[in-house]
Protein backbone atom coordinates (compact mmCIF):
# COMPACT_ATOMS: atom_id res chain seq x y z
CA UNK A 1 0.00 0.00 0.00
CA UNK A 2 2.80 2.60 0.97
CA UNK A 3 4.37 1.83 -2.47
CA UNK A 4 1.05 2.24 -4.02
CA UNK A 5 0.69 5.37 -2.33
CA UNK A 6 3.74 7.09 -3.19
CA UNK A 7 3.51 6.20 -7.12
CA UNK A 8 -0.27 7.75 -7.51
CA UNK A 9 1.80 10.68 -5.83
CA UNK A 10 4.19 10.87 -7.98
CA UNK A 11 1.83 10.40 -10.86
CA UNK A 12 0.25 13.90 -9.79
CA UNK A 13 3.78 15.74 -10.01
CA UNK A 14 4.10 14.68 -13.46
CA UNK A 15 1.81 16.97 -15.28
CA UNK A 16 1.27 20.62 -14.56
CA UNK A 17 -1.85 21.86 -12.82
CA UNK A 18 -4.52 23.16 -15.36
CA UNK A 19 -5.43 26.67 -14.73
CA UNK A 20 -7.95 26.89 -12.27
CA UNK A 21 -10.57 29.72 -13.55
CA UNK A 22 -12.71 31.94 -11.40
CA UNK A 23 -16.27 31.43 -11.57
CA UNK A 24 -18.84 34.57 -12.01
CA UNK A 25 -21.91 31.76 -13.50
CA UNK A 26 -23.98 28.82 -12.19
CA UNK A 27 -23.24 27.17 -15.57
CA UNK A 28 -19.82 28.01 -17.55
CA UNK A 29 -18.91 26.35 -20.90
CA UNK A 30 -15.08 26.87 -22.05
CA UNK A 31 -15.59 24.10 -24.93
CA UNK A 32 -18.69 26.16 -27.30
CA UNK A 33 -20.78 22.68 -26.91
CA UNK A 34 -23.49 24.22 -25.52
CA UNK A 35 -25.82 27.14 -27.02
CA UNK A 36 -25.78 30.33 -25.32
CA UNK A 37 -30.04 29.80 -24.57
CA UNK A 38 -28.85 26.18 -22.95
CA UNK A 39 -26.28 27.90 -21.20
CA UNK A 40 -29.24 30.60 -19.98
CA UNK A 41 -31.59 27.85 -19.23
CA UNK A 42 -28.82 26.15 -16.55
CA UNK A 43 -28.44 29.06 -15.09
CA UNK A 44 -31.80 30.55 -14.57
CA UNK A 45 -32.41 26.58 -13.14
CA UNK A 46 -29.70 26.36 -11.03
CA UNK A 47 -29.40 30.06 -9.41
CA UNK A 48 -33.18 29.50 -8.84
CA UNK A 49 -32.28 26.64 -6.57
CA UNK A 50 -30.29 28.48 -4.88
CA UNK A 51 -32.33 30.78 -4.20
CA UNK A 52 -34.67 28.34 -2.78
CA UNK A 53 -32.36 26.13 -0.77
CA UNK A 54 -29.28 28.11 -0.11
CA UNK A 55 -27.34 25.07 -1.97
CA UNK A 56 -25.11 26.29 -4.71
CA UNK A 57 -24.38 23.63 -7.44
CA UNK A 58 -22.13 24.84 -10.01
CA UNK A 59 -21.54 22.93 -13.35
CA UNK A 60 -17.86 23.50 -15.21
CA UNK A 61 -17.36 21.98 -18.88
CA UNK A 62 -13.99 22.40 -19.84
CA UNK A 63 -11.51 20.80 -22.85
CA UNK A 64 -9.10 18.82 -20.95
CA UNK A 65 -7.30 18.57 -17.97
CA UNK A 66 -3.84 17.32 -20.06
CA UNK A 67 -3.63 14.32 -17.47
CA UNK A 68 -3.99 16.22 -15.18
CA UNK A 69 -6.10 13.96 -12.06
CA UNK A 70 -9.76 15.30 -12.30
CA UNK A 71 -9.81 14.74 -8.52
CA UNK A 72 -7.21 17.19 -7.61
CA UNK A 73 -8.49 19.84 -10.26
CA UNK A 74 -12.04 19.56 -9.20
CA UNK A 75 -11.29 20.16 -5.26
CA UNK A 76 -9.26 23.22 -6.79
CA UNK A 77 -11.79 24.64 -8.40
CA UNK A 78 -14.05 23.94 -5.77
CA UNK A 79 -12.03 25.81 -3.35
CA UNK A 80 -10.99 28.60 -5.40
CA UNK A 81 -14.75 29.67 -6.33
CA UNK A 82 -15.83 28.95 -2.81
CA UNK A 83 -18.87 27.11 -3.65
CA UNK A 84 -21.17 26.79 -1.06
CA UNK A 85 -21.86 28.97 2.27
CA UNK A 86 -19.46 29.30 5.09
CA UNK A 87 -22.00 28.03 8.12
CA UNK A 88 -23.43 25.13 5.62
CA UNK A 89 -20.94 23.82 3.37
CA UNK A 90 -23.46 23.04 1.26
CA UNK A 91 -21.65 23.17 -2.32
CA UNK A 92 -21.58 20.87 -5.27
CA UNK A 93 -19.76 21.44 -8.38
CA UNK A 94 -20.31 19.54 -11.33
CA UNK A 95 -17.07 19.08 -13.33
CA UNK A 96 -17.18 17.84 -17.34
CA UNK A 97 -13.53 17.47 -18.97
CA UNK A 98 -15.12 16.48 -22.70
CA UNK A 99 -12.43 15.62 -24.47
CA UNK A 100 -11.09 13.70 -21.54
CA UNK A 101 -14.38 11.94 -21.63
CA UNK A 102 -13.88 12.67 -17.63
CA UNK A 103 -16.47 14.06 -15.04
CA UNK A 104 -16.78 14.69 -11.51
CA UNK A 105 -19.29 15.42 -8.62
CA UNK A 106 -17.36 17.39 -6.31
CA UNK A 107 -19.68 17.34 -2.57
CA UNK A 108 -19.06 19.94 0.14
CA UNK A 109 -18.76 19.03 4.04
CA UNK A 110 -22.45 20.02 4.60
CA UNK A 111 -24.01 17.66 1.87
CA UNK A 112 -21.71 14.44 1.88
CA UNK A 113 -24.20 12.68 4.01
CA UNK A 114 -26.90 13.09 1.66
CA UNK A 115 -25.21 13.10 -1.65
CA UNK A 116 -23.09 10.26 -1.15
CA UNK A 117 -20.27 9.13 -2.92
CA UNK A 118 -22.65 5.87 -3.71
CA UNK A 119 -25.29 8.53 -5.13
CA UNK A 120 -22.58 10.33 -7.06
CA UNK A 121 -21.38 7.54 -8.52
CA UNK A 122 -24.67 6.04 -9.86
CA UNK A 123 -25.74 9.14 -10.88
CA UNK A 124 -22.80 9.44 -12.96
CA UNK A 125 -23.22 6.05 -14.51
CA UNK A 126 -26.44 5.66 -15.15
CA UNK A 127 -27.91 9.42 -15.23
CA UNK A 128 -25.52 11.52 -16.97
CA UNK A 129 -22.72 8.89 -19.28
CA UNK A 130 -25.83 7.18 -21.09
CA UNK A 131 -26.38 10.78 -22.60
CA UNK A 132 -23.20 11.56 -22.97
CA UNK A 133 -22.11 8.84 -25.03
CA UNK A 134 -25.09 10.07 -27.43
CA UNK A 135 -23.15 13.71 -27.40
CA UNK A 136 -26.23 14.87 -26.16
CA UNK A 137 -24.66 17.23 -23.47
CA UNK A 138 -27.30 19.27 -22.50
CA UNK A 139 -29.65 16.37 -21.90
CA UNK A 140 -26.54 14.80 -19.76
CA UNK A 141 -26.26 17.69 -17.74
CA UNK A 142 -29.84 18.70 -17.06
CA UNK A 143 -30.25 15.09 -16.61
CA UNK A 144 -27.26 15.17 -13.55
CA UNK A 145 -28.97 18.27 -12.01
CA UNK A 146 -31.88 16.69 -11.51
CA UNK A 147 -30.87 13.81 -9.95
CA UNK A 148 -28.34 15.78 -7.66
CA UNK A 149 -31.33 17.90 -6.55
CA UNK A 150 -33.13 14.98 -6.03
CA UNK A 151 -30.36 13.02 -4.12
CA UNK A 152 -30.22 15.99 -1.81
CA UNK A 153 -33.75 15.84 -1.15
CA UNK A 154 -33.65 12.48 -0.46
CA UNK A 155 -35.71 10.91 -3.57
CA UNK A 156 -32.72 9.72 -5.76
CA UNK A 157 -32.60 6.10 -5.35
CA UNK A 158 -28.89 4.06 -5.98
CA UNK A 159 -29.71 1.61 -8.57
CA UNK A 160 -28.82 -1.79 -6.94
CA UNK A 161 -25.53 -3.00 -8.85
CA UNK A 162 -23.89 0.30 -8.47
CA UNK A 163 -23.43 -0.69 -4.90
CA UNK A 164 -20.54 -2.89 -5.61
CA UNK A 165 -18.98 -0.46 -8.12
CA UNK A 166 -18.10 2.31 -5.81
CA UNK A 167 -15.07 0.41 -4.41
CA UNK A 168 -13.21 2.79 -6.94
CA UNK A 169 -14.09 6.51 -5.32
CA UNK A 170 -13.76 4.38 -1.75
CA UNK A 171 -10.09 3.47 -2.59
CA UNK A 172 -9.24 7.13 -3.68
CA UNK A 173 -10.88 8.92 -0.81
CA UNK A 174 -8.41 6.10 1.43
CA UNK A 175 -5.62 7.67 -0.91
CA UNK A 176 -6.54 11.17 -0.80
CA UNK A 177 -6.62 11.12 2.95
CA UNK A 178 -3.04 9.59 2.76
CA UNK A 179 -1.70 11.97 0.79
CA UNK A 180 -2.60 14.85 2.42
CA UNK A 181 -0.69 13.49 5.87
CA UNK A 182 1.92 13.18 3.51
CA UNK A 183 1.83 16.74 2.57
CA UNK A 184 1.20 17.70 5.41
CA UNK A 185 4.42 16.67 7.07
CA UNK A 186 5.95 17.30 4.42
CA UNK A 187 5.61 20.72 4.44
CA UNK A 188 5.24 21.25 8.19
CA UNK A 189 2.89 23.77 10.27
CA UNK A 190 1.91 26.97 7.77
CA UNK A 191 2.59 24.81 4.31
CA UNK A 192 -0.11 24.35 2.46
CA UNK A 193 -3.88 24.82 2.40
CA UNK A 194 -5.86 23.70 4.96
CA UNK A 195 -8.16 20.54 4.02
CA UNK A 196 -7.03 19.60 0.81
CA UNK A 197 -4.11 18.88 -1.77
CA UNK A 198 -1.18 21.36 -2.65
CA UNK A 199 -0.87 23.02 -5.89
CA UNK A 200 1.68 22.00 -7.54
CA UNK A 201 3.30 23.78 -10.78
CA UNK A 202 0.62 25.97 -11.46
CA UNK A 203 0.94 27.20 -15.01
CA UNK A 204 -0.22 27.82 -18.59
CA UNK A 205 -3.08 26.07 -20.16
CA UNK A 206 -4.05 26.17 -23.42
CA UNK A 207 -6.82 23.86 -23.55
CA UNK A 208 -9.56 26.36 -22.34
CA UNK A 209 -11.91 27.79 -25.53
CA UNK A 210 -15.21 28.75 -26.29
CA UNK A 211 -17.61 31.24 -24.93
CA UNK A 212 -19.79 30.36 -21.69
CA UNK A 213 -22.69 32.19 -23.40
CA UNK A 214 -24.25 35.12 -21.82
CA UNK A 215 -26.92 35.13 -18.45
CA UNK A 216 -28.55 38.58 -17.99
CA UNK A 217 -30.81 40.03 -15.79
CA UNK A 218 -29.99 37.93 -12.28
CA UNK A 219 -26.62 39.01 -11.24
CA UNK A 220 -23.51 37.34 -11.44
CA UNK A 221 -22.61 33.91 -9.59
CA UNK A 222 -20.72 34.30 -6.12
CA UNK A 223 -18.85 31.45 -3.86
CA UNK A 224 -20.15 32.10 -0.02
CA UNK A 225 -16.84 30.31 1.15
CA UNK A 226 -17.96 26.66 1.79
CA UNK A 227 -15.22 23.88 2.49
CA UNK A 228 -14.48 20.59 0.55
CA UNK A 229 -12.79 17.62 1.46
CA UNK A 230 -12.42 14.94 -1.27
CA UNK A 231 -16.10 13.48 -1.19
CA UNK A 232 -18.03 12.54 -4.57
CA UNK A 233 -17.60 10.60 -7.62
CA UNK A 234 -15.44 10.64 -10.79
CA UNK A 235 -16.29 8.72 -13.59
CA UNK A 236 -16.00 8.99 -17.39
CA UNK A 237 -18.24 7.55 -20.86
Amino acid sequence: MKYFVLLFFSGCLAFAQPQVPELNQWATDQTATLSPDQINSLNFRLKTYEDSTSNQLVVLMIVTLEGYPIEYYSYDVAKKNKIGTEKRDNGVLFLIAKKDRKMRIEVGYGLEGVLTDAHSSSIIRNVVAPHFRKEEYFAGITAGINAIIAAIGGEYKIVKEDKKGNAGSTIFTILFILVMIFLFFFRGKGGGRRGGPIIFTPGGFGGFSGKSGGFGGFGGFGGGGGSFGGGGASGGW
